[in-house]
């Protein structure tokens, strides 16, 4: 009994946290945000899927293969903007949703908790294929899109035709989740611990843009990127669910706020690290700022095709954005498997 009033404190505390950042960035964000260049992708397409109205861009033949691309944070379907027209020139039909309190996508409801608990976002891209009637695709993904697309190829395999995730398998053990870690792997999660706090609420809904330059130059050293490029992600940032939505994803991974009862069931499978036995390539890059877990501790939990690359030059964590021919390349060679 004392776990669950514990838990729902947490979750009380948590959320009066988040609805306080949501605000000020309502206020503060939106009148902040800059205007987003020109879209390489053109006008993005919405549909209703699951909670959500998904603003995506659906690139290439309306007839062909499917490949879904997912983005991570602090990023957005920008991320893919060099990957999708070499994709869509080899004839696949690329969809690149942005995720949940990103970009166009919003909550059918007011009422929905704005929940970004693993097995939520996973659930997210099956409502939305199922949305689409695309049966089965190959999905690539980075950073939190990495998880969720492990967690798909994990639990509902006949959706994925094959993997490309970089940094490997990504699933968070929620019975592990109070462990501590050494202290410089504790050090690297600096962030989470940061926006698992009142002042971090506020502080990343004051400083959105500059938060994430700040994680693109640690995550990624040698990528130089422009005020352009940063610029046309930030907006996605502009989104009325997007501190919130951080905010609950690390909050929940810290266990500093909890999820809901319903998808308990989906925590647990997923706590026992099931295998993925599509066909996968991983992929790391050899300047990768950010944490990330050597290969040879996931590759057991491959086990059907696979083959594991690292990319040299410098390139960083944001793989699709920093090296866009090498990530196209294994969508395309993974999806020849």
């Amino acid at each position: 009994m004392q776990e669950n009033i514990s838990q729902q404190r947490r979750r009380l505390i948590g959320s009066a946290a988040v609805a306080l950042a949501a605000s000020q960035f309502g206020i503060m964000g939106l009148a902040r945000a800059q205007a987003n260049p020109a879209s390489p992708f053109g006008a993005l397409k919405q549909i209703d899927a699951g909670l959500l109205n998904v603003g995506y861009a659906d690139v290439g033949p309306a007839d062909g293969k499917p490949v879904i691309l997912l983005h991570g944070w602090p990023y957005d379907i920008h991320a893919f903007s060099e990957v999708a027209p070499i994709l869509a020139a080899a004839g696949y039909r690329v969809i690149i949703p942005h995720l949940r309190g990103h970009g166009t996508t919003r909550f059918l409801s007011n009422a929905t908790f704005r929940n970004a608990q693993q097995s939520v976002v996973a659930l997210d891209i099956i409502a939305l294929m199922d949305a689409l009637k695309i049966p089965q695709a190959v999905i690539g993904a980075f950073d939190w899109g990495a998880r969720t697309a492990c967690i798909i190829a994990a639990l509902w395999p006949e959706r994925v035709k094959g993997l490309v995730s970089v940094s490997g398998y990504l699933v968070t053990n929620i019975d592990t989740r109070a462990v501590p870690l050494p202290p410089k792997a504790e050090h690297d999660w600096w962030y989470q611990y940061y926006l698992a706090t009142d002042r971090g609420a506020a502080g990343y809904a004051k400083n959105t843009r500059d938060f994430a330059k700040y994680i693109w130059e640690t995550a990624s050293p040698k990528w130089k990127f422009d005020a352009a490029t940063l610029d046309r992600s930030a907006a996605s940032f502009a989104n009325p669910d997007h501190v919130a939505i951080v905010l609950h994803n690390y909050r929940w991974r810290q266990g500093a706020a909890a999820g809901e009862a319903q998808y308990d069931a989906l925590e647990k499978r997923l706590a026992a690290a099931p295998v993925i036995t599509v066909p996968t390539i991983t992929m790391e890059g050899d300047a990768n700022g950010a944490p990330f877990p050597p290969p040879a501790s996931y590759r057991q939990k491959f086990t059907g095709k696979y083959e594991h690359r690292n990319l040299s030059g410098g390139i960083g964590h944001n793989l699709p954005q920093e090296a866009p021919q090498a990530f196209a390349q294994a969508i395309l060679d993974v999806a020849a498997l």
